[in-house]
């Protein structure tokens, strides 16, 4: 009797370290001081396929500049005509990288960075159309994307197209206490190609990794840890068995007193 009591406690025990998670699993930058001569604070905007970019063209001479400043128009369903709105007009990159811009038609810029690509619309704009042309360049589509365990996973819109993974994990709420640290996914596509860095959030080598300023469409991809893993790959009724085991320890227990 005492024996079945014995390996009940111990199968329990077992159960409950399973579900444990250590204090080194958690703290994020553990280990050195940082190499500061490898950290980069510096970044690029890379314009990509399916980037929607809003173009600013200004220059002292307003009538130069309005042929590159078309206004988006909507369609009157009753009188089939077309309408101006305050509105600025956006050129999607194809799959080719380029766009078609008025009056100097196919460009193909993907790859470029913003700033590369302001100089290039420079050069094809002065002196032959326009005087000193000023550019901005915006990307009106800048998202990244966070899955996984994370509090509210999804794909968040960034203004300011500037962002680092801390900042998207914060975001989406930070990680979960069953979330796997030392392996986070970086998916990001360059030059065609999905490719896929891994990050440990342990380490203060994350500053340093070439994939702490994210660039647009990145994903980010947090795994549960072993323990999440084997809690949702149990049986339903785990919890059940639990508690049953509980109450047939206590009930063997109550019976190995009175048979004293």
């Amino acid at each position: 009797m005492n024996s079945v009591i014995k390996n009940t406690f111990f199968l329990l025990i077992l159960l409950m370290l399973a579900s444990c998670v250590s204090k080194k699993e958690i703290i994020y930058f553990q280990n050195d001081e940082i190499d500061q001569s490898r950290v980069s604070n510096s970044y690029k905007t890379i314009i990509k396929p399916d980037d929607v970019l809003q173009i600013t063209i200004t220059a002292l001479d307003t009538e130069a500049v309005r042929p590159f400043n078309l206004s988006a128009v909507t369609y009157s369903a009753t009188s089939n005509s077309a309408m101006g709105v305050a509105q600025q007009q956006t050129y999607l990159v194809d799959t080719n990288g380029e766009i078609d811009f008025p009056v100097l038609g196919k460009l193909n810029i993907g790859g470029l960075s913003r700033d590369e690509f302001i100089a290039f619309l420079k050069d094809k704009l002065a002196p032959d159309y326009i005087l000193n042309p000023n550019v901005n360049v915006r990307i009106s589509n800048y998202k990244i994307t966070v899955l996984g365990d994370v509090r509210s996973p999804g794909s968040y819109p960034i203004p300011n197209e500037r962002i680092t993974i801390l900042e998207a994990i914060g975001l989406a709420g930070d990680l979960n206490i069953s979330a796997e640290r030392s392996n986070i996914l970086v998916q990001r596509e360059q030059d065609g190609e999905k490719i896929q860095y891994r990050v440990d959030l342990l380490s203060k080598n994350i500053f340093t990794s070439p994939v702490y300023y994210l660039q647009q469409n990145d994903v980010v991809y947090v795994e549960p840890n072993y323990a999440r893993i084997q809690s949702a790959s149990a049986n339903s009724n785990t919890g059940l068995i639990i508690s049953i085991s509980s109450v047939l320890v206590a009930l063997l227990t109550s019976i190995s007193l009175l048979n004293r």
